[in-house]
């Protein structure tokens, strides 16, 4: 049996996991203990994130021509690989996080949604919170007037039923209602 042959599958399941990847993260994680790469291995599944060690002839053979053919030229050195298909930013957050603690672990590239990125990109990168995170953001800035539209309304309608004043704070416009914290 040829060698190119026992390499085949192993480039036919770099390319699967690469397949619709949002993102690919190259990582150095010399110097990791086993307690510590459990850990990171452990984060990386909860947060949906195909985390493997290859050797970089299989990865640049499973790269070439994808968007990810550019991290080609930081395959030198033993590297580990982080992909994920559903959020852009979970592989960088979770290491670049996880690296404050592990010294030893290091960012050393990636491509996020077809863009190559070097290790300080990477680290930026990392800062940008989880899809989950803005979403919940928005929905609590937009949901914020419309309970205090919700409030002003209850307490006219209040008013109107037991025949009282508008309270002034009600009588406000929308707009012109304090925001609640």
């Amino acid at each position: 049996m040829a060698k190119v042959e026992l390499k085949q599958p192993v480039i036919d399941e770099i390319s699967e996991n690469i397949k619709d990847a949002k993102s690919v993260v190259l990582v150095d994680y010399r110097g990791l203990t086993v307690e510590e790469d459990t850990s990171l291995r452990k984060q990386l599944r909860e947060a949906n994130v195909i985390y493997k060690v290859y050797k970089n002839t299989m990865m640049n053979f499973a790269f070439k021509g994808t968007e990810f053919e550019q991290l080609s030229d930081q395959l030198a050195g033993p590297n580990a690989i982080a992909i994920s298909k559903e959020d852009a930013t979970a592989p960088a957050r979770v290491i670049a996080k996880f690296a404050k603690k592990a010294k030893a672990l290091e960012l050393k590239s990636g491509v996020v949604e077809g863009i190559l990125y070097d290790a300080a990109g990477m680290n930026e990168i990392a800062k940008v919170p989880s899809r989950d995170e803005l979403l919940s953001k928005f929905l609590g800035s937009i949901q914020s007037p419309i309970t205090n539209f919700a409030r002003v309304i209850k307490q006219i309608a209040e008013a109107k039923e037991s025949g009282a004043e508008v309270p002034a704070e009600a009588a406000e416009t929308p707009e012109e209602a304090p925001a609640e914290s």
